[in-house]
């Protein structure tokens, strides 16, 4: 055997795919395509509640809801780079020019999108710093009535974006914990704009009803810098793991490289070199290179990595020992 014996496939498809076989490199979301047409059916109806608070606002003298419509637009605007972020990742997912693919484009309209969100909290914790030193004149009835429309819409959009929070896991089918490799983040930023709006229409509705009945005014703008600090939170979250995935980060608790160890290693097999990376929610890539007293071939140490579903990219350099 030659000193350096390299080998790479898709594995995960082709486990028994010739070294010199050519192979894809189509690393998207298990649902890339569905929540594409989510994202977009959602930024529909933000856009149409977004016009009705604007108009609204204009009508019934209310600044408030005219700020709110036009905070609305950022959230849209966010939603838009996600949906434009599905299309342009399907578009491309062939192009060699990507290297791994464009599984990870998700991932940069994320991080685009996150920083978006902080914008919006700053403003929003501006706003109502403001407001809470110069109390305006609030049209209550109508207000808490745009308030209550706009909540069903952001809980609608949510249960259509569920599956970008948190408690839901795309692409592990084996059981394993990997972090949040197998999140879509760019579904996940998404979810969040919605539910930073949900907050703040359930925060205005608390503060414009106690507003109404007792007169404190004060309690709206206090209300507002709850919300812009649990969102600039939120914020923060999603850069970070987007960030992560861009960089290539290895999370805590992502126990991928330490599973790869356990099937590849022996007493005549040692890993002397190991990349493990994302290279889309749900897939990873790895660069494994080891010394061997008893070499065999790339795809025998491949197929000892074939239950690993989100290693979706292998490539495998043996060396003697």
């Amino acid at each position: 055997m030659h000193p350096h014996s390299h080998g790479h496939d898709h594995h995960h498809d082709h486990p028994q795919e010739p070294v010199a076989a050519a192979h894809g490199h189509v690393f998207l979301g298990e649902g890339h395509d569905r929540n594409a047409r989510r994202t977009m059916f959602v930024i529909a109806l933000t856009a149409a509640m977004m016009v009705v608070e604007i108009v609204a606002g204009t009508i019934y003298g209310s600044m408030a809801l005219v700020a709110d419509g036009w905070h609305m637009s950022t959230h849209a605007t966010a939603m838009a780079i996600a949906a434009s972020a599905y299309v342009f990742a399907r578009r491309q997912a062939h192009n060699p020019r990507f290297t791994f693919g464009t599984g990870k484009v998700g991932d940069l309209a994320a991080f685009a999108s996150a920083v978006i969100l902080a914008i919006v909290a700053v403003f929003i914790g501006w706003e109502s710093f403001g407001r809470l030193l110069s109390p305006v004149h609030i049209n209550f009835p109508e207000a808490i009535i745009i308030a209550v429309a706009g909540l069903a819409v952001n809980l609608a959009s949510a249960w259509l974006l569920r599956d970008g929070g948190d408690g839901h896991d795309h692409g592990h089918a084996h059981g394993h914990h990997h972090g949040h490799g197998g999140h879509d983040n760019n579904l996940r930023a998404a979810y969040t704009h919605v539910l930073a709006d949900a907050l703040t229409s359930v925060l205005a509705i608390s503060a414009l009803f106690m507003g109404a009945v007792y007169g404190w005014l004060w309690l709206d703008p206090v209300m507002g810098i709850v919300g812009a600090v649990v969102i600039a939170r939120w914020s923060w979250t999603l850069i970070r793991d987007a960030g992560r995935v861009l960089v290539d980060y290895v999370p805590v608790g992502e126990d991928l490289p330490a599973e790869i160890r356990e099937a590849v290693e022996t007493d005549r097999d040692v890993i002397t070199d190991l990349h493990v990376w994302q290279v889309g929610p749900g897939h990873h890539a790895a660069i494994v290179a080891l010394k061997s007293s008893a070499p065999a071939t790339p795809e025998a140490y491949k197929s000892k990595l074939a239950h690993l579903h989100d290693l979706s990219h292998v490539t495998i350099e043996v060396q003697p020992a």
